[in-house]
């Protein structure tokens, strides 16, 4: 019992932190412009194949500076050729924008790349275990991600609270007009926050392509995951889906861990009853309905809690 509540709880918090590495640019953007970018994940995606095919060439470090670049170069344009065009007719444009862009991102990533996984492979000098524990090796690669994660938290908070650049990026989204009087080009700020967002979610495609299957349709597998994350800890708050990231987490890990049913917990159905469709749910197990659980879990928030758990907005 506790190797599997020390072995879950490790791998829940590294899942975790895998998700907010994924939900932070997400965050960041929502934040500062109130865009909802659903074609977040694609830029998440592109990061992978960027990384791919710059490591080929290059070696995984350089990649890991290059392809986000690369993505938050893409995402400026897009805010500032495409966003900043539909902005001025409100925000359902806007998140049919984005969703538009999020299948046009996925078709030229199979047309370039195919659908097939690529071999995008740990780094040699990352490809060892970290350390045993119960006589479960654990991926140097896997404490990289971990550390990286909260680099990027510590990072993006002391950025948006404590320096001027942050305080002026806030004060832009909530009054444009009074900070454009003070001199700051509005547009060249919401441009650059975007960037920002999508190199981030760039990041987290260069540093989980070799942890999962880097292949076209892996934004469509963790893109709704990431909404979840960002609704769960509160719309615009970072803090909110670092908590609600390790919450996740955690709760899907553990459940998958879990063989227990309805009926090993009261014993089995009587034979009136066994023969029914309860008897289907009475036998399902925690583990078999572990992809759900976040899915409840954001059903529940929006019904007791709308605003989220750390958020401030209701809408």
């Amino acid at each position: 019992m506790l190797e599997l509540f020390v072995i879950s709880t490790l791998n829940g918090i590294l899942f975790g932190m895998l998700l907010f590495l994924m939900a932070s640019g997400l965050t960041v953007i929502f934040s500062m412009l109130g865009v909802l970018n659903f074609a977040h994940a694609s830029f998440y995606m592109l990061g992978a194949f960027f990384g791919f095919q710059i490591s080929k060439w290059f070696g995984f470090w350089p990649a890991l500076v290059i392809a986000p670049l690369l993505a938050g170069a893409l995402g400026a344009m897009v805010e500032r050729y495409g966003l900043r065009q539909v902005h001025k007719y409100g925000h359902v444009p806007e998140l049919l924008f984005t969703f538009g862009l999020a299948f046009a991102i996925e078709e030229i990533v199979s047309i370039v790349w195919g659908k097939s996984p690529v071999d995008f492979r740990v780094p040699a000098l990352l490809d060892f275990p970290a350390f045993t524990l119960f006589s479960t090796n654990y991926p140097a690669f896997k404490i990289f991600m971990l550390v990286i994660s909260i680099i990027i938290f510590v990072g993006l908070l002391i950025a948006l609270k404590k320096t001027r650049v942050g305080l002026i990026v806030q004060a832009a989204l909530t009054h444009p007009h009074m900070v454009g009087h003070l001199g700051h080009n509005v547009g060249r700020i919401f441009m650059l926050v975007f960037g920002v967002g999508t190199a981030l979610a760039a990041v987290a495609g260069v540093i989980a392509g070799p942890a999962l299957v880097t292949q076209s349709n892996m934004a469509g597998l963790l893109g709704p995951i990431l909404f979840v994350v960002v609704v769960v800890g509160g719309l615009g708050s970072l803090p909110g889906a670092f908590l609600a990231s390790l919450l996740i987490g955690l709760v899907q890990t553990f459940a998958v861990s879990m063989n227990g049913s309805l009926a090993g917990a009261f014993g089995p159905l009587s034979p009136d009853l066994a023969t029914t469709w309860l008897s289907d749910i009475w036998n399902v197990t925690i583990a078999q309905i572990a992809p759900i659980m976040p899915y409840v879990l954001l059903v529940l928030i929006l019904i007791f809690r709308p605003m989220g758990l750390l958020g401030t907005r209701e809408t």
